[in-house]
């Protein structure tokens, strides 16, 4: 049974009307695709702070024309409540994407990641529940474990944040938190670890190494390596993240709501070794990189040594078994890069 197969039936042949904000974005331009080709009506918001029309553009080509007329698109940004409440209109279900990511960026200005993260997301948890949706889903992270040292990481078992973006993470899940208790409203956070994929933006002083090391290679570019290579991630498909997102939102058992999981596929990857496994990929079409070495310089602020998720929660509760590994990931995605930077 194919990835959208499990998906469609988990739907029941139902259509309902999904919003995702951020939808012109990596992770909700993935979600639009599949919840298109599932044949259901989604509205996106998006201001382009981090998205992009050629996100659209791709996903248009992707699904059939009727498919497309179910999209309905509202340019507005979630750190307006007006925005939030028209976009929530009529909603069954809401996936928050829209947030500013990166460690970095939040270092630099905290104000700004704090306005579109903690004030954007109260927004959107008003405004939902307003709109009485069944179930709200959103992109936690796995930053919220901050200076915690056990691995791998279960989600009752957090530290202290080491960055404001992972400050602005921690406050979604406490708001949530208090309005299911406060109002009855059913939430879900989502900790993505590392999440990569196809349409995953290589350029910016903040890209995620995945799609920058990609582009390097590809251009015969220096790629560095923050710190000795020896930090470790857990890498995760964008599909595996996508199948996360639309189980929590439909899941059936009432004890699935109100809980944050670890989306991830539990094994750990090190910055060393996943330069080779990009590296194997990007030499099958361009012998150039062949003699390409990383350049390693200081570790970065904010950032953890080690990461690894235990995705038995997730399993046991919303039925996540993640599909893709990450050099099955790693092979998807770099058709993609091959194609779209090459």
């Amino acid at each position: 049974m194919t990835h959208y197969e499990t998906l469609q039936n988990h739907l029941t042949d139902k259509q309902y009307t999904w919003l995702i904000t951020g939808v012109a974005g990596f992770i909700g331009s993935n979600l639009l695709e599949t919840l298109l080709k599932l044949n259901q009506k989604v509205v996106g918001l998006d201001n382009f702070s981090t998205g992009f029309q050629h996100n659209f553009d791709e996903v248009q080509s992707l699904v059939s024309e009727k498919q497309w007329q179910q999209f309905t698109f509202i340019e507005g940004d979630i750190r307006s409540i007006d925005d939030c409440t028209h976009a929530c209109s009529n909603v069954d279900y809401v996936l928050h994407q829209a947030a500013l990511g990166s460690v970095p960026r939040s270092i630099e200005d905290p104000i700004t990641t704090n306005e579109n993260n903690i004030s954007g997301f109260l927004n959107m948890l008003v405004a939902a529940k307003d709109a009485n949706v069944q179930r709200f889903v959103y992109a936690a992270s796995s930053s919220t474990y901050g200076d915690h040292p056990d691995l791998p990481k279960e989600e009752d078992k957090i530290g202290k944040p080491l960055s404001p973006y992972a400050v602005t993470k921690l406050v979604n899940e406490l708001y949530s938190d208090v309005f299911a208790k406060t109002y009855g409203f059913k939430t879900i956070g989502l900790r993505y670890f590392n999440i990569f994929g196809q349409r995953q933006d290589p350029n910016g002083a903040y890209a995620a190494v995945i799609p920058k090391w990609f582009a390097g290679l590809i251009k015969n570019e220096t790629v560095f390596i923050n710190g000795d290579g020896e930090t470790s991630r857990d890498f995760c498909f964008i599909e595996n993240a996508v199948e996360a997102n639309l189980l929590a939102a439909t899941a059936k058992n009432e004890e699935a709501s109100n809980q944050v999981y670890n989306v991830a596929f539990g094994e750990r990857t090190t910055l060393n070794e996943l330069f080779q496994l990009i590296k194997e990929r990007v030499v099958a079409t361009h012998e150039s990189a062949m003699n390409a070495a990383p350049e390693y310089r200081d570790f970065r602020a904010g950032d953890v040594r080690h990461s690894l998720a235990d995705i038995s929660k997730a399993k046991r509760l919303i039925g996540y078994k993640p599909s893709f590994s990450v050099q099955a990931g790693l092979d998807k995605a770099a058709q993609w890069y091959l194609q779209n930077l090459g």
